[in-house]
């Protein structure tokens, strides 16, 4: 009995030393300063990547019926142009750009979390990193950075469109002046919950998907992690496409929010 409760601990310790090595970033100093590298670097290679795929399309543009990438790209870019035209009043030249960008850089990186989980970091271990996580979505810096800008824009568009209204709105709404206490709270409140809502959501679906993705790979032979793998991975591309398009729905519609009157 002691022989095989020993045993499985150490599976257990094995298994847990596996998804702690993987969920642990390639870090750079310490504490608040701290720089995840492995964030850094595929944030940043998921954007270059976006641009360069834009200045290829650029490039082959023809006129007609368009093929291939371009007819990809012209489908992705009338989709995002139709949820602006649907949720955002009026016309604003950063919008259909900003809802672009949000949606095409949060699902290359979401992408790559279907991409087999010691691929990636096996690479860029072997040449010396102590750690690394191909997905950035999945370190809550990202989707937080992300939502922090997007909240940024949407108080600067707030104070710049309505001015003293909005402020007032901390005042007044919802209860009227003579409750303002009571208001300022709860419109707190509610701006606060916008990045949060951003954030979070994103990061919680990302990091679920990736913890179930190094379930498989460790509980499930190598040459069955198809069997395994396969089922989740047609259900987890419906999930990295349905959080980006939330995500630039909600900046879409903040935005809205942003230049439109409470009353």
């Amino acid at each position: 009995m002691s022989d095989g409760s020993s045993h499985g601990s150490q599976g257990q310790e094995a298994h847990g030393n596996y998804i702690e090595h993987h969920i642990t970033n390639w870090t750079f100093g310490d504490g608040f300063w701290a720089i995840n590298l492995d964030t850094m670097i595929m944030s940043i290679l998921s954007g270059l990547l976006i641009i360069l795929l834009g200045k290829y399309i650029q490039k082959g543009i023809t006129e007609g019926v368009p093929s291939g990438l371009q007819n990809g790209m012209e489908m992705i870019v009338e989709f995002v142009n139709k949820n602006v035209t649907d949720n955002f009043p009026g016309h604003n030249p950063i919008i259909a750009p900003m809802a672009l960008t949000v949606f095409l850089w949060i699902f290359l990186m979401n992408f790559f979390d279907i991409i087999p989980v010691d691929l990636i970091p096996g690479m860029v271990e072997s040449l010396g990193a102590d750690n690394f996580r191909a997905v950035a979505t999945a370190d809550l810096n990202v989707p937080m950075g992300m939502a922090i800008v997007v909240f940024g824009t949407v108080v600067f568009y707030s104070l710049k469109v309505k001015g003293s209204e909005f402020l007032m709105e901390f005042v007044t709404h919802p209860f009227g002046k003579w409750l303002f206490p009571v208001n300022f709270i709860m419109k707190l409140v509610e701006e606060l919950a916008k990045p949060l809502s951003l954030g979070l959501r994103l990061f919680g679906n990302l990091f679920a998907g990736e913890l179930i993705y190094l379930l498989i790979a460790f509980m499930v032979p190598w040459w069955l992690h198809w069997v395994g793998g396969l089922p989740w991975t047609i259900f987890h591309v419906l999930v990295i496409v349905l959080q980006a398009f939330i995500f630039m729905v909600l900046t879409i519609v903040y935005m809205a929010m942003a230049v439109t009157s409470e009353h």
